[in-house]
C-alpha cells in the first residue's frame, strides 16, 4: 500500500520478533567488509584481480611443490629433515613471498580493488599457511642478506672510541713539568737562618 509510511520491504523484513534477514544481511556484509573481500576483486566486482588470480596461481604451485617433494620420502625423513622440499621450492617460496610483499606495497597505495587497507583474507591466509610450512614444518630458513653490513658497521662503531683516544694521545703536546719552588719558601729559611743567628 502506497500510502503507508513504512516500505514493503522494511515490513517484511522486520516482521518476525528476531528480525533474522535483517541480523543475517548485517552479520555478513560486517563479515564481508571485516574481511576486505573487495580487495581481491576489481574496481566493478565483476571477479577475482589479476593480482589476486597471480598470487593463488602460485599459492598452489608452493603448495604442490611441497607435496611432490614429500611423497614417498616421508616414512625416512626424520621431523626436521626437509633437505629436499627446502632446496627444490625455493625459487617458488620466494616468488610467492615477494608477490605477496609487492601486494601488500600496492594495496597500500589503493591497488587494482581502488580499496586501501589490508590484503582480502584468502591472500593473507594463504601466505600465512605457506609461510608456517616452511619456517616451522620444514625448517626451512633463508640466510639474511644483511648481516656482512650490520657486522661491519658494529666493528667501525665500536672501533672509535679507540681511533679517537689514540689520535689524540698522539697529537697532543706531552710537556715536561718543571717544578718551580716558589720564592716565598726561599725568603722564610733566610728568614729562620737570621733568626737563628741572633738567638
Amino acid at each position: 500500500n502506497s500510502s503507508e509510511s513504512h516500505n514493503c520491504a522494511k515490513s517484511i523484513l522486520t516482521s518476525d520478533r528476531l528480525q533474522i534477514v535483517v541480523t543475517l544481511s548485517e552479520f555478513f556484509n560486517e563479515t564481508w567488509e571485516a574481511a576486505n573481500c573487495p580487495n581481491c576483486l576489481k574496481n566493478n566486482s565483476e571477479g577475482l584481480s589479476n593480482s589476486t588470480v597471480e598470487f593463488l596461481d602460485l599459492f598452489n604451485k608452493s603448495l604442490t611443490c611441497f607435496e611432490h617433494n614429500l611423497q614417498g620420502q616421508t616414512v625416512y625423513l626424520s621431523p626436521n629433515n626437509y633437505t629436499e622440499v627446502c632446496k627444490n621450492c625455493n625459487e617458488t617460496y620466494k616468488m610467492l613471498n615477494d608477490l605477496y610483499n609487492n601486494l601488500q606495497r600496492m594495496n597500500r597505495q589503493g591497488g587494482e580493488s581502488g580499496h586501501s587497507a589490508h590484503l582480502c583474507i584468502d591472500v593473507e591466509d594463504a601466505m600465512n599457511i605457506t609461510r608456517k610450512l616452511w619456517s616451522r614444518t620444514f625448517n626451512c630458513s633463508v640466510p639474511c642478506s644483511d648481516t656482512v653490513p650490520v657486522i661491519a658497521v658494529s666493528s667501525f662503531i665500536l672501533f672509535l672510541p679507540i681511533v679517537f683516544y689514540l689520535s689524540s694521545f698522539l697529537h697532543s703536546k706531552q710537556k715536561k713539568r718543571i717544578l718551580i719552588l716558589p720564592k716565598r719558601i726561599q725568603s722564610n729559611a733566610s728568614l729562620v737562618n737570621i733568626q737563628e743567628k741572633y738567638s
